[in-house]
């Protein structure tokens, strides 16, 4: 087991990135709502009163940065694991190492990296040392710590969640670099136009190790120590966007997608669909997707909306990219256009509750089938009222629920669209069954 992951090859060797981490908590850029003066996990790093905790951002954000500090400012034993590396083997290491720790009067504390990537055998190996304070627990991790970590150690740690940079530290990080001579690029005093720079943090998208990592590389091939904007054309031809197909990220896209389907707002809908393909997302996954936004949130408002959602995988399959993908932004755009309706999605709902809480109750015997002389003579089928031969091809009065269950309403329309012409037809039909009930 590797002591410490901190452990750091020589300055000369070392990525900007690496040379550039902050030391102190004044060297930390962003994370305010975290680590201004006051704030809950500042006091307790200046304290050294640290808690369970888990940091959740995506990469570049500062998570080991925090650690990294979380380490300067204690008195407690510091102990490391990448969980990409340790196994249960390393965690009983680690465990072992903390209780001579304890034994001699101090705390123990165990950041992993990326704790996201245990299981849940090794994180119940690591459980009862934090449930018994042998440990602190401090985790990093991208993704969303409710679906990745046990309930049970969940709940011994509070969860932070880190904000990527923006735009304003994003330039502070680059001028710091710029200017630092004994960590940074100063002492190549290069030239880097403002109007450039914003172009930059633009590309790094909110990650700050890959802001400085095209900035290094920006300085690499900077003819004569400029960085111009064809430096910066020939980095942006390197897959610089951060978007992760299976993290929290790509889930947040495809449901502002849904939402702005749902509100009826073709503009943002049409600008989270680009910003999904842009990022590198499936279309057809997309298309699948619309076709649950025009049976939940359209319904029997507009009908139309499912056929064509419908046809707009049918034509990307055709197709491809990129021409099949307009036939997607023509189906978003016409589910966030059309009327919206969520009365059978919540009916169905309804009804599947109801199916479960009345059980296996059988078909009143009127409404079942009778296809032999056994049936027939048990009663199945006796008193049907065949519909298309009454009036209007409606029986009146007659019931179709089981006779142990109450009759349901589960299907109210919403008014708009077509739902509005299903309603006033439904509402005639009751009004006739109404009326043979006082017959």
């Amino acid at each position: 087991m590797a002591d410490d992951l901190f452990d750091s090859a020589p300055a000369a060797g070392r990525p900007l990135a690496d040379r550039l981490r902050p030391r102190t908590l004044d060297e930390v850029l962003g994370q305010q709502h975290l680590l201004a003066p006051g704030k809950p996990l500042r006091v307790a790093i200046e304290a050294d009163l640290p808690r369970s905790m888990i940091f959740w951002g995506p990469p570049g954000t500062g998570k080991t940065t925090l650690a990294r500090v979380l380490a300067a400012h204690t008195r407690a034993e510091f102990i490391t694991l990448s969980a990409v590396l340790a196994g249960i083997k390393e965690i009983r290491e680690a465990v072992e190492r903390a209780r001579h720790a304890v034994a001699a009067g101090r705390r123990a504390i165990l950041f992993v990296d990326e704790v996201h990537r245990w299981n849940r055998a090794q994180q119940d190996a690591l459980l009862p040392h934090v449930e018994d304070g042998t440990v602190t627990l401090i985790g990093a991790t991208t993704e969303n710590p409710s679906f990745e970590l046990n309930n049970a150690l969940l709940s011994r740690a509070r969860v932070y969640v880190l904000r990527p940079l923006t735009e304003a530290d994003m330039l502070g990080l680059i001028e710091r670099a710029l200017t630092d001579s004994e960590r940074g690029l100063g002492s190549l005093k290069l030239s880097f136009p403002p109007e450039l720079r914003t172009t930059l943090a633009a590309m790094a998208d909110g990650d700050a190790r890959r802001l400085l990592g095209l900035l290094e590389l920006a300085a690499d091939i900077a003819p004569d120590g400029v960085i111009d904007e064809a430096v910066l054309r020939e980095l942006a031809g390197e897959s610089w966007r951060r978007f992760d197909k299976g993290g929290e990220a790509f889930y947040d896209q495809i449901s502002a997608l849904h939402k702005a389907v749902r509100g009826s707002a073709p503009d943002a809908a049409l600008y989270w669909l680009a910003r999904m393909l842009d990022g590198g997302c499936e279309p057809l996954y997309i298309a699948r997707r619309v076709l649950r936004m025009a049976s939940e949130d359209i319904g029997l408002a507009d009908p139309r909306a499912l056929t064509l959602a419908l046809d707009a995988c049918d034509t990307y399959e055709r197709l491809g990219s990129p021409e099949g993908e307009l036939a997607i932004a023509e189906a978003v755009t016409y589910l966030a256009c059309a009327p919206k309706s969520n009365a059978v999605y919540t009916a169905f709902a309804e009804a599947m509750a109801d199916a479960r809480r009345f059980g296996s109750l059988p078909p009143p015997l009127h409404i079942r089938n009778a296809p032999t002389k056994l049936m027939k003579q048990l009663g199945y089928g006796k008193g049907y009222r065949y519909a298309h031969d009454e009036a209007g091809a409606y029986a009146a009065g007659e019931r179709y629920f089981p006779d142990d269950m109450p009759d349901r309403r589960y299907y109210q329309p919403s008014g708009r669209g077509l739902e509005r012409r299903l309603a006033e037809h439904l509402a005639e039909l009751r009004a006739r069954d109404r009326e043979a009930g006082e017959q």
